[in-house]
């Protein structure tokens, strides 16, 4: 007798054509167009991941740029300072503070100067 693969299958279709809900005309109709659209989505989103990440960095360099300029020192520079200094703290964190309190900021780069 031979074994057929009627719900191993069908339960594989109905977990691809889930996963392309929302998905325009037959993408999110037809098992075979909706197999290759997720497996697309899948490529796109860890992609999208990595640049993310990119992304975030260039932001917080850019907001500690602006941050500095009424100090007229450049990112660069400034980055130099904080290693000559030994403070550890990342773009981030710096970014952050720069935005959300000026004070601490003023006295970050006082303290460099």
């Amino acid at each position: 007798m031979r074994v057929k693969t009627g719900t191993v299958r069908r339960a594989a279709h109905k977990k691809v054509l889930k996963a392309a809900k929302g998905f325009w005309m037959t993408r999110h109709k037809r098992f075979k167009v909706a197999n290759e659209a997720v497996m697309h989505s899948g490529m796109y989103a860890f992609k999208g991941r990595r640049i993310r990440r990119r992304d975030m960095r260039q932001i917080w360099i850019t907001r500690l740029n602006a941050a500095l300029k009424p100090f007229e020192i450049r990112y660069s520079a400034f980055i130099k300072m904080l290693k000559d200094n030994k403070i550890e703290l990342n773009r981030k964190i710096l970014s952050e503070i720069a935005v959300n309190d000026n004070t601490t900021f003023k006295t970050i780069v006082d303290s460099l100067k």
